[in-house]
């Protein structure tokens, strides 16, 4: 998978990494893909209703030690 972008979102509690996220893609072309990791135990759901909401498409998404990745690609 070729990642466009990378948002280290660790230690930041919600609503902080959807808020990131929003930023970054907007800076993004259709298409591109963006790398999300998180530590918020709330990640997993909040980024499920962001890329619900937005229709950006949350390509993967898995839990490894606590951090949460997370790919999308910009609608």
């Amino acid at each position: 998978m070729n990642i466009d972008k990378e948002l280290d979102a660790r230690g930041l509690s919600c609503p902080l990494p959807i808020l990131r996220t929003k930023k970054v893609l907007s800076d993004m072309t259709s298409g591109q893909l963006l790398k999300v990791v998180a530590t918020d135990s709330g990640a997993p759901k909040d980024m499920q209703a962001f890329a619900n909401q937005t229709g950006h498409e949350l390509v993967t998404h898995s839990e490894t030690n606590g951090e949460y990745t997370f790919v999308f690609k910009k609608k």
